[in-house]
């Protein structure tokens, strides 16, 4: 039985949101333990040049609404880029998890062989929808949980692998 395109991906997401979920309540609780103003961790980032923590959140659901628009004929609701704390980055999450939940399966059946054409300045890349899901899609998505985490790790909150893996139950 081969996966369908809405396994592979779906699943996937909601998983990576319940991730970053508990992220969010860890550094909430480290922020009020250590009397830390939590803007410090929501506008924390690793380097100068990369996004803060908010800014990671919100490129994973960019990234998973994303998916939806390319491959289906679904309307993916905009959110503006504007979290500034945790609740804020809670409700993002939320929004999106409804969403990706929203999204009957089947819309996503028949989308493997789809040409989906991404740009990347002057460069292009087209790519099926099946490789733009496992070679775009979900390394970009776990990039941006992945950073989030170390965001937090790097600013003295207490999270490690295991809180990265999440929930395997």
């Amino acid at each position: 039985m081969s996966l369908s395109m809405h396994k592979i991906s779906v699943p996937a997401f909601v998983r990576g949101f319940s991730v970053l979920s508990s992220l969010i309540d860890k550094a909430e609780a480290f922020a009020e333990e250590k009397k830390i103003a939590p803007a410090v961790l929501v506008n924390a980032r690793l380097a100068p040049d990369m996004l803060p923590f908010s800014g990671q959140i919100q490129r994973a659901s960019d990234t998973s609404k994303g998916v939806i628009a390319r491959l289906t004929s679904v309307e993916v609701p905009k959110f503006p880029d504007e979290e500034a704390d945790f609740t804020e980055l809670r409700e993002r999450i939320a929004k999106t998890v409804a969403f990706l939940e929203s999204v009957d399966p089947s819309a996503l059946d028949g989308t493997a062989d789809k040409e989906v054409t991404l740009k990347f300045g002057k460069m292009g890349v087209t790519l099926s929808g099946e490789d733009y899901i496992q070679k775009f899609v979900l390394p970009n998505f776990y990039f941006h949980v992945t950073t989030a985490q170390n965001i937090l790790r790097h600013n003295g909150v207490p999270v490690g692998k295991l809180d990265y893996l999440g929930s395997l139950g």
